[in-house]
């Protein structure tokens, strides 16, 4: 089994301000044990192949992505050999996924904000290969049982992923994979369903430490307020909590 990253982020984003270079991520992720990984900036698909060698030698497997913004949604577009960065409607997606294979994933799909799918994931399921559980969650608050309810009720596998802004993220929540170290077999396999999250909760201490560097970064706005049994909770992009 593989342990595999499938949403990370580095200093070559050009939306979020992110302090590590992928260099640097490599690295971190060789030294927690992954095998493979992929780099998904915003709507700009990174060229990993000058990277691979360095990766390999640390053996990483370097996986081609982007996270890309489709009708105001952010979807994970993983191992597309071109036009990836070129969908801007869900019809866009359709016809990529036509002409070559590679794989979809729904990243964070019902957090409360408004770049996770929702419902827009209901009308187009047949356009998704995976969904994300998001390493953004604690034991009280954990936005990721929606979509695997969405996941079970449609057949589809769930992948663990970090959404890597910060080196310190990464490894909490995570997939193992039955493949070959290759990129292609690696998303076949998770296509598959053979695939298994491993992820604990974040302690309260440390979902605040996420917040706290989106929101001094100015990287999310707020998107959505709550009472819990736990505290009042306020909820940011890609899930980031904050209890008070």
């Amino acid at each position: 089994m593989l342990k595999v990253e499938l949403h990370t982020h580095t200093s070559d984003d050009p939306v979020d301000r992110i302090p590590h270079t992928t260099i640097e991520l490599i690295d971190r992720a060789a030294s927690l044990g992954y095998d493979a990984l992929a780099v998904t900036l915003h709507e700009r698909q990174l060229d990993v192949e000058r990277l691979a060698s360095y990766a390999a030698e640390r053996g990483i497997v370097l996986i081609p992505g982007v996270e890309r913004t489709i009708e105001g949604r952010h979807v994970l577009l993983l191992n597309f050999k071109s036009g990836a960065e070129d969908v801007r409607t869900f019809s866009d997606l359709a016809r990529l996924k036509s002409r070559q294979p590679g794989l979809v994933v729904a990243p964070h799909a019902f957090f409360p904000s408004s770049v996770c799918l929702g419902r827009d994931l209901e009308r187009h399921p047949d356009l998704f290969d995976a969904v994300e559980r998001n390493a953004m969650f604690t034991r009280s608050v954990d936005f990721n049982r929606r979509a695997e309810r969405w996941a079970a009720r449609y057949g589809k596998p769930v992948v663990g992923n970090c959404d890597v802004h910060r080196l310190w993220q990464l490894g909490t929540t995570y997939s193992l994979v039955d493949a070959m170290p290759d990129p292609d077999a690696i998303c076949e396999a998770i296509a598959a369903g053979r695939v298994l999250v491993e992820g604990r909760p974040l302690a309260w201490t440390e979902a605040a430490r996420v917040m706290a560097f989106m929101l001094l970064g100015g990287t999310f706005a707020p998107q959505n307020r709550f009472d819990g049994k736990a505290g009042r909770i306020d909820v940011h992009d890609q899930g980031v909590l904050e209890m008070r």
